[in-house]
């Protein structure tokens, strides 16, 4: 049976914030609009860009949902702007010089049909150089919140990444504008709250690592960010004290080269360990369709 026969396709919104996005903006809208998924509905957010880029939104304009532009606020309050004018059942965004792999939006809308109960999901990491090459796939990793806030598997891909609106709902409905480049991981903490994160092992969405990259401009200003957001949960979390220790220990032995080999291994091993809100992954088998896997 071909994955496309007998689907009631789910309705995906898409958003794309950009902010003087000319250099790769229009591959990441034609990787979009090329995927021909039927029940795409998809929004531009120009967030105040004075180069070409209203002029590249405009070729595109009879196939989208909709597209404005709005005085320069950031890429999340653009974001939200946009997702405030959505309706799709299925949510994601692709930031204007990310790209989505060929057909899969068709993974993520036949997974959320096949299984109606799965709220989040998140594909293989992968990514491209400035030209757009594919040059990386990563390992498929099994996430659970404990683990996570542990530190354990900490980046979540945002491009690869889609959701239920309910859970966005449940979540709070809205991206923190407040941060520059950290507003998905905190959005993924509010996540993992109401819903286990289903691993897909398909390739959905790819990052382009280039030099304008928000978060490629200063890594460890990103990572100490992140790092508050995931130590303010901890305050709410039951044995969130005993995971700030456990926390603490790494920075302290990573100047140990004996140690630091040893805690690495222990650290993977940590995130591939079983516990009560660990989800299978989802698999495709030809000729059969999606799939739950404990392996």
């Amino acid at each position: 049976m071909r994955v496309t026969e007998n689907v009631k396709w789910p309705q995906i919104t898409m958003i794309t914030a950009v902010y003087n996005g000319e250099s790769y903006l229009e591959e990441t809208i034609r990787s979009i609009l090329d995927q021909g998924y039927p029940n795409l509905q998809y929004i531009i957010v120009d967030d105040g860009s004075t180069d070409r880029t209203v002029e590249i939104i405009k070729r595109y304009e009879p196939y989208l949902k909709c597209w404005f532009s709005q005085p320069n606020r950031g890429l999340y309050a653009a974001l939200n702007a946009g997702f405030e004018r959505s309706s799709g059942e299925i949510m994601g965004w692709l930031n204007s010089s990310d790209r989505l792999h060929y057909k899969s939006l068709f993974n993520v809308g036949s997974v959320f049909a096949t299984f109606p109960d799965v709220e989040w999901i998140t594909g293989r990491p992968t990514a491209c150089n400035e030209d757009g090459m594919p040059v990386f796939i990563g390992d498929l990793r099994r996430w659970t919140r404990y683990s996570f806030l542990a530190g354990a598997n900490k980046y979540i891909q945002q491009e690869s990444t889609f959701w239920r609106r309910r859970l966005w709902e449940r979540a709070g409905g809205r991206l923190d504008a407040k941060y520059r480049a950290e507003g998905d991981f905190e959005l993924w903490i509010r996540f993992f709250r109401h819903a286990r994160l289903y691993p897909v092992d398909a390739l959905i969405g790819g990052y382009r690592f280039h030099e304008d990259a928000l978060s490629h401009g200063n890594i460890q200003k990103y990572a100490q960010v992140c790092e508050e957001i995931l130590v303010r949960e901890l305050d709410h979390v039951r044995w969130g004290t005993w995971v700030k220790l456990f926390r603490g220990i790494g920075p302290a032995i990573k100047h140990i080269p004996k140690v630091r080999g040893f805690w690495r291994v222990f650290m993977e091993g940590l995130y591939a360990r079983g516990g009560p809100d660990r989800p299978p992954v989802i698999r495709y088998k030809l000729g059969h369709g999606w799939y739950l896997a404990e392996k």
